[in-house]
């Protein structure tokens, strides 16, 4: 992790806590190593900093992960960037007559993921925990359930990218 620990050192001091918890959650742990670097590059992308983006990605080429989780990792931030808004706007309108209309919002990304389903909705529903999005948190969890994973699994994703969205926020904070 040469690179994001070189972007570590430039965190704030008001920054120390995600410091040493960026380091920790990108640790092996209930998920593997692609399913860790592919959610952790999917928030880095919601959370829209390049620098960071970078750093994760050249972390996570150096770490041997295929390119295949990096352009699924892409896909699911790109994706729920519109999902997120779409689902989260009808969810958070509570009319029933924008949930009757179809979203007419082409998908098919979804379906034809470069990895696996599972893992791909896993990036999915690590960037719908970034934006926020109800609607898509609950059913990219089902799915990942349905699909083995476990609830430890569920939750170092969204771990990680908390901490990932909370970094860039710190890279931010950086004038």
């Amino acid at each position: 992790m040469e690179n994001l620990n070189l972007l570590r050192e430039q965190f704030p001091d008001a920054a120390r806590d995600i410091k040493i918890n960026i380091g920790n959650v990108l640790q092996p742990g209930a998920l593997n190593a692609a399913q860790t670097w592919g959610v952790g590059i999917a928030t880095a992308y919601a959370s829209r900093n390049e620098k960071l983006t970078k750093a994760l990605l050249a972390d996570a080429k150096t770490a041997g992960i295929e390119d295949a989780v990096l352009e699924d990792a892409k896909a699911a931030a790109i994706l729920m960037g519109m999902n997120n808004i779409y689902y989260r706007f009808r969810h958070l309108v509570g009319k029933e007559d924008y949930s009757q209309k179809p979203a007419r919002l082409r998908m098919m990304r979804l379906s034809q993921v470069a990895t696996n389903k599972v893992d791909f909705e896993l990036f999915c529903l690590a960037v719908s925990a970034v934006n926020n999005c109800e609607t898509c948190i609950k059913s990219h969890e089902a799915v990942v359930i349905e699909g083995g994973l476990t609830t430890d699994q569920v939750h170092d994703a969204v771990r990680i990218g908390a901490v990932i969205a909370a970094a860039a926020v710190a890279l931010e904070t950086i004038f």
